[in-house]
C-alpha cells in the first residue's frame, strides 16, 4: 500500500514537472519568433555607395533572420541632419544604428582622431587592411566602452585638394589659401601648419560659397566633389590622397546585447556584407568620378618631394595629438 501511494505521488510529481518544461518550451518557441526592428539614419544620399551598402545589410539581415530583423535605412539625412545628432541618438536608443563618417565619431570616442592624420595611409586599401586588423579591433573596443556596438567599415575613398588659384606643387603653393575643410582639429591643424587659411564650413552651401568666392578650395574625395558639383565652381584639382575618409556602422550596444545569440551572428554576418558590398561601390564609383574630374579640371599630382616636405611640417601636429590619443594607438598609425 506504502509502495503504490508513493508510487502514484512520484506519477504526479513527474507529470506537473513535465508539464510545467511543456510550458516552458512553448514560451521558448514564441520568443524565437519576436521581431526586432533596427532603424538606421544615414546622412547622405541614396546614389552613395554608403547607402548601398546599407541596403546590403538590410537584405542579408532580414534574410538570414527569415524576417525576425526588421530593417529601416532613412539615407538624405532624413532623420538627422546632422551626423553628431544622429550617434546621440543611437547611443540613446532613439533609434538602434547610424552610419556616420569616423571624423564625427571623435566627439564620442577620442582614439578615432588617429583616422584624421594627413598621409598615414598610402591608398584606399592600406586604410582599410588597417581597420580591418588591430587599429579596427582598437576601435571598435573604444565604442563599445562609449554604448556603442561597431559593425562594419566603409569607404568614401582618399582625399583630394581642389582650387580657384593655381595647382599645388610645393609647400609654398598653400600659403594664403582660403580652404574650407571639415570641423575636425587635426585638419585645421594640419593646413594651418602649411600656411593655409582653413575654416570649418557646412558641406551643403559650399557649392555657393565656392561660386562668391568666400573659399578658394575645399579638400574632400574624388565621390564627393563630383557628387556635389563642386567642379563646376573649381578649376584646379591636385591629387594628393592626403587622407582617407572611413564611414563607420554603429549600433545601440544595448539593443545589440539583447538580441538572442542566433540574432547578433545575423547582425555580424549583416555587418560584414554592408563591409564587403560598400568597399566595391565605392571603389567603382571613385574611379568613375576621377575620370570625369580628370576630363571637366586641370589636374596635377602632387610631387613625391613636396609630399615629404609637408610630412615633415607636420611632425609637431602628430606630436600634439598623440598625447591625447597614446602612443600605442599612434604607433600602429605611424607603421
Amino acid at each position: 500500500m506504502w509502495k503504490k501511494m508513493m508510487m502514484g505521488a512520484a506519477m504526479s510529481l513527474a507529470l506537473v514537472v513535465a508539464g510545467c518544461g511543456s510550458d516552458s518550451d512553448k514560451a521558448d518557441a514564441g520568443s524565437s519568433d519576436k521581431k526586432y526592428k533596427i532603424t538606421i539614419s544615414n546622412s547622405v544620399e541614396e546614389d552613395s555607395a554608403l547607402h548601398k551598402g546599407l541596403m546590403e545589410f538590410k537584405e542579408v539581415a532580414e534574410e538570414k533572420s527569415d524576417g525576425r530583423l526588421q530593417v529601416e535605412v532613412f539615407s538624405n539625412g532624413e532623420l538627422y541632419a546632422s551626423e553628431r545628432e544622429a550617434i546621440e541618438a543611437v547611443q540613446a536608443g532613439n533609434i538602434q544604428a547610424a552610419s556616420p563618417a569616423t571624423a564625427p565619431l571623435t566627439n564620442f570616442v577620442k582614439e578615432f582622431m588617429a583616422l584624421d592624420f594627413l598621409f598615414v595611409f598610402d591608398d584606399v586599401e592600406d586604410a582599410n587592411s588597417k581597420l580591418d586588423g588591430e587599429l579596427g579591433n582598437i576601435l571598435n573596443s573604444k565604442l563599445e566602452e562609449n554604448q556603442l556596438k561597431g559593425l562594419g567599415w566603409g569607404s568614401a575613398g582618399m582625399t583630394q585638394m581642389t582650387n580657384n588659384v593655381k595647382p599645388i606643387e610645393t609647400v609654398e603653393d598653400f600659403k594664403g589659401l582660403k580652404l574650407r575643410t571639415m570641423e575636425n582639429n587635426i585638419h585645421l591643424d594640419s593646413l594651418k601648419a602649411l600656411g593655409a587659411n582653413p575654416q570649418p564650413y557646412a558641406f551643403g552651401e559650399l557649392y555657393s560659397a565656392l561660386q562668391q568666392n568666400i573659399f578658394d578650395g575645399m579638400q574632400t574625395t574624388g565621390q564627393l566633389i563630383e557628387s556635389s558639383k563642386v567642379y563646376e565652381v573649381q578649376d584646379y584639382m591636385t591629387i594628393m590622397n592626403h587622407s582617407f575618409t572611413a564611414e563607420a556602422l554603429v549600433m545601440n550596444k544595448a539593443f545589440y546585447d539583447s538580441l538572442p545569440e542566433d540574432l547578433q551572428k545575423v547582425v555580424d554576418e549583416a555587418g560584414a556584407a554592408f563591409t564587403k558590398h560598400e568597399r566595391e561601390v565605392s571603389v567603382e564609383m571613385d574611379t568613375a568620378a576621377m575620370e570625369l574630374l580628370g576630363d571637366t579640371l586641370k589636374v596635377n599630382t602632387l610631387p613625391e618631394e613636396t609630399k615629404q616636405e609637408i610630412i615633415e611640417k607636420l611632425k609637431p601636429v602628430y606630436d600634439k595629438y598623440e598625447k591625447e590619443i597614446g602612443s600605442d594607438l599612434m604607433g600602429l598609425v605611424r607603421e
